[in-house]
């Protein structure tokens, strides 16, 4: 059973098929639109309006908001850190751990 391109979902599309398969999509503001909220409506009944619900939604959003904000503020916690060794407030054999898990 063929199905066109266009229907594919991306998981099911071929590597070769697939500078086609972005072309065929919508970019439209409208069409934009319409892909965040079928992934919000997605996430919400899936995660959400369930019969028996768990943590697992609120922690996701919970762990993405962590993430999106470390992300965000990387650049001054590096440079804090960095100070931080700078003004003798870690030992120099701590520095190399901690860049280790930077």
């Amino acid at each position: 059973m063929n199905v066109p391109l266009k229907e594919k979902k991306l998981l099911e599309v071929k590597l070769g098929e697939l500078p086609s398969w972005i072309l065929m999509r919508d970019f439209t503001p409208s069409g934009i639109a319409g892909a965040f909220q079928r992934g919000y409506y997605r996430y919400y009944n899936k995660y959400v309006n369930v019969k028996k619900g768990s943590i697992a939604g609120l922690s996701m959003v919970l762990a993405a908001y962590v993430f999106l904000n470390y992300c965000r503020s990387y650049k001054e916690l590096s440079e804090s850190l960095l100070d931080c060794f700078a003004s003798g407030g870690v030992s120099p054999d701590r520095v190399g751990l901690v860049h280790r898990l930077i």
